[in-house]
C-alpha cells in the first residue's frame, strides 16, 4: 500500500500524532512525501510547514521532538496515524496537547471577556467591573500595574493559593484593560501566532 500524496491538490496528507503510552492525540500536521521520508530517517516527525513553507522537524528550536513509534496508513491511503513519543511539551502554548476540551480552560476566558464586554456596553451599578470602566483608562491602567506588582511580590514566596490569586486577578484587570482599549483577546492570540510562525 502507497500513501496517496496526489489525492489533495497541495501534495499534503493530514497526519495525526498520537501519545503512544495513553493514546492522547497531541497535534495534528500535514506532510509530504519529503517530508514523510525524512520522518522515516531521522525517526522524528517531521512535517511540511505550510506557513514556512518548507520541512519543519517538530522540536527542532525547542528540542521538544516527537520520537516515532509506529505509523499507520487510514483504509483510503491518505491519512497517516504516527505514535510519536514526546520529549517535553507538544503545544506552542506549553500545553501536553494541541487540543483543548470545549469549555475548558482557555474558551471560559472568552466567556468571560464576552461579559466583561456586556458591563462595558451595558453599564450595571452593582458591577465592580462597570464602576472600573467608569473611571476611566488610567484608573485601568493603574490597578493592571498594581495587580502585576502583587503577582510579583507574590511569587517571591511559596503560597501556591495567593500567588494564583493574584495571577487571577492581573489576568482579569488586564482583559478589562484590552476591553477598554478596543482590543480582544484573540487579537493578542493572533500575534503570538505569528510570532511563533516566524
Amino acid at each position: 500500500m502507497q500513501i496517496n500524496f496526489l489525492k489533495y491538490s497541495d501534495g499534503l496528507v493530514p497526519a495525526i500524532i498520537q501519545d503512544p503510552q495513553t493514546s492522547k492525540v497531541l497535534m495534528l500536521g500535514f506532510m509530504n512525501e519529503e517530508a514523510f521520508l525524512k520522518t522515516q530517517e531521522l525517526n522524528k516527525v517531521t512535517f511540511f510547514s505550510r506557513v514556512k513553507k518548507r520541512l519543519w522537524t517538530k522540536g527542532e528550536e525547542s528540542g521538544n521532538f516527537l520520537l516515532v513509534k509506529d505509523i499507520r496508513m487510514d483504509c483510503d491511503n491518505d491519512t497517516l496515524l504516527i505514535k510519536a513519543e514526546p520529549q517535553g511539551v507538544v503545544c506552542h502554548t506549553g500545553a501536553d496537547t494541541c487540543f483543548n476540551e470545549i469549555n475548558k480552560p482557555d474558551s471560559f476566558l472568552f466567556e468571560l471577556e464576552k461579559i466583561i464586554q456586556l458591563r462595558k456596553k451595558e453599564p450595571s451599578a452593582s458591577s465592580y467591573t462597570s464602576d472600573l470602566f467608569g473611571k476611566g483608562i488610567n484608573k485601568i491602567a493603574q490597578k493592571v500595574g498594581e495587580e502585576a506588582i502583587e503577582l510579583v511580590i507574590e511569587s517571591k514566596d511559596n503560597n501556591k493559593e495567593l500567588f494564583l490569586g493574584e495571577a487571577a486577578d492581573l489576568l482579569f484587570h488586564y482583559m478589562i484593560l484590552l476591553t477598554e482599549k478596543g482590543f480582544s483577546l484573540a487579537d493578542v492570540v493572533s500575534v503570538l501566532e505569528e510570532r511563533n510562525s516566524k
